[in-house]
């Protein structure tokens, strides 16, 4: 039976979702040691059997709200193409070094090779060289590859893929795009901000620091993950596909430590029409990073100002967003729930969000501002319709995959909301 195919449309952080990309996390979260942990970019190690049933949590809320589509099965479309195929792997193996692979890999089944091309593909040691590299993978397992949000961004009727900040999640972006382009899942406009690069470009974004506040409106995070460079990039393409009326682009900078604070979602994420959850000291607290405000008209960039903060860029834009403060007013429980990905939250429908269980006194705050707090199971058996008016915070279980570094909103890539009447 032929799926349908799915117009990417994302004008929003918060409409009705309706289509969504996803990635349960699989054998190559535990193609992992402590000996590489830091260079996975994650500060501990899973334990995968816990972290499947946490995610099965968060499929099957979204599975009850969407159309859920998997990565993995659309990578095994893409393979089946035989041109789409070799174009990826040349790809690959060129940017990791791994060309003498390239023959095995090409010949492997469709199925088998999406999987060594996830959970990585373990090196032949026969040769001297082989050996004194002293590396067990010749392609290196996408340990990150569950938090789908980085590697590509819908935005309008576009995707962009992105260029990444760290050359272990580079082959995230090329399977993107090639899904993008491919798997002939999608229809929409392509960019791939990784073409015609060098590979010193200081051209780099992620997901993770791109939100889609209002149609006019993109919020970007400036830090380690998101160069300036970067947002001139994606400014540049903003301003080219909007050459008609004024658009609006807010730059938020970001510390560079501690690694909690990677994206901007890990400190400001989009709850409903009328409220967001923030980090306070970052976002309502005086300090030395800058938010900047850039004016498109008519396709031209015509102003760039300092600016006092998001939200009062957004108030004076018509989006008068309430805080909800993550970890509510202890600084020590802030900063405790902020590093458990407290602020990365994930809005299935305005004021309908998801987030974890475990950064309890942002629940409570949540609850103070109007949210019903319920678990997702109960959401997946149906004791709880979340489908009214109400506000709702659905809770996923979280002692394994925040270790990863990231929320709900991480693991999710949104193809397709309805439009939001504000």
């Amino acid at each position: 039976m032929n799926e349908k195919k799915i117009r990417i449309n994302v004008n929003s952080e918060i409409g009705q979702l309706e289509a969504v990309l996803l990635h349960p996390p699989g054998a190559e979260v535990e193609n992992m040691t402590p000996r590489n942990v830091q260079r996975a970019l994650y500060s501990d190690i899973l334990n995968l059997s816990i972290a499947r049933e946490e995610y099965r949590q968060l499929y099957g809320v979204l599975s009850k709200v969407a159309d859920v589509r998997l990565m993995d099965d659309l990578l095994v479309k893409v393979l089946n193409n035989t041109d789409a195929r070799t174009r990826l792997l040349q790809r690959i193996c060129v940017s990791e070094d791994a060309t003498e692979y390239y023959g095995m890999l090409l010949d492997m089944p469709s199925d088998r090779l999406a999987k060594v091309l996830i959970e990585g593909l373990p090196a032949k040691i026969d040769t001297l060289t082989a050996f004194l590299k002293n590396e067990y993978y010749a392609l290196y397992p996408l340990y990150n590859f569950y938090f789908t949000r980085d590697a590509a961004v819908t935005v309008g009727n576009s995707a962009l893929i992105c260029r990444m900040a760290n050359k272990v999640r580079m082959r995230e972006s090329y399977i993107m795009d090639a899904i993008c382009r491919h798997s002939g899942m999608f229809e929409c406009n392509v960019v791939d901000a990784n073409d015609f690069q060098p590979q010193n470009s200081p051209i780099m974004m992620e997901g993770g620091d791109i939100l889609v506040a209002r149609e006019d409106i993109l919020i970007l995070g400036n830090g380690c993950r998101t160069s300036s460079q970067g947002i001139d990039f994606m400014v540049e393409r903003f301003r080219r596909e909007h050459d008609r009326g004024r658009y609006h682009v807010i730059v938020q900078q970001l510390p560079s430590s501690p690694e909690s604070f990677i994206h901007l979602d890990m400190v400001f994420t989009i709850l409903d029409r009328d409220k967001c959850m923030i980090f306070e000291p970052l976002i309502l607290g005086d300090n030395q990073y800058q938010t900047v405000h850039i004016t498109i008209n008519d396709g031209k960039v015509s102003r760039i100002n300092p600016a006092p903060g998001i939200l009062t860029v957004l108030r004076r834009l018509g989006m008068d967003l309430e805080p909800v403060v993550c970890g509510g007013s202890d600084e020590w429980d802030q900063e405790r729930e902020q590093w458990h990905s407290g602020a990365n939250c994930f809005a299935f429908a305005p004021g309908k969000i998801l987030t974890y269980a475990r950064n309890i006194h942002t629940l409570e705050e949540l609850d103070r501002k109007g949210f019903n707090v319920v678990p997702a199971d109960d959401v997946i058996s149906g004791k709880v319709q979340v489908d009214g008016d109400g506000l709702y915070a659905v809770t996923v279980s979280g002692s394994e995959l925040p270790r990863g570094g990231g929320g709900a909103r991480c693991m999710t890539m949104p193809l397709s909301r309805k439009d939001v009447s504000w």
